[in-house]
């Protein structure tokens, strides 16, 4: 399962890339601190999941979602954000976000979620 994760904060990506490099059967195959490198290294690394902030100092997890939504061949979202308010979860899952996760509660949501894409893939974890 190869993970692509968009995040301003460095301490937030050290994280999930260290959370998800324990995860067997995840290969983290790059990051991004914005939301235009964020789109860039998406399409060009074209991870099975992208993991998106939402608020970003230029441009927003949500555009970087609408624009990955456009392709056919577009990754698993996962929205994880320090802002966890209803009309943002609202426009992230229209926008074809598949989770919104609240980073302060539900950190520990992302690898359960990929966990479990892996065992419906039924790949063996390696």
């Amino acid at each position: 399962m190869r993970v692509y994760v968009v995040d301003d904060s460095p301490l937030v990506r050290e994280r999930l890339v260290s959370l998800l490099s324990e995860v067997a059967g995840v290969d983290v195959v790059g990051s991004a601190d914005n939301a235009e490198e964020g789109i860039a290294g998406i399409a060009l690394k074209q991870p099975d999941v992208a993991i998106l902030d939402i608020r970003m100092p230029s441009g927003s997890g949500i555009s970087v979602l609408e624009e990955v939504k456009k392709r056919d061949d577009s990754p698993t979202v996962i929205m994880l954000t320090n802002y966890p308010y209803p009309q943002y979860r609202k426009k992230c899952m229209d926008a074809g976000a598949d989770y919104f996760f609240d980073k302060s509660s539900e950190f520990h949501k992302v690898t359960e979620v990929l966990l479990r894409m892996i065992e419906e893939r039924g790949e063996t974890p390696s």
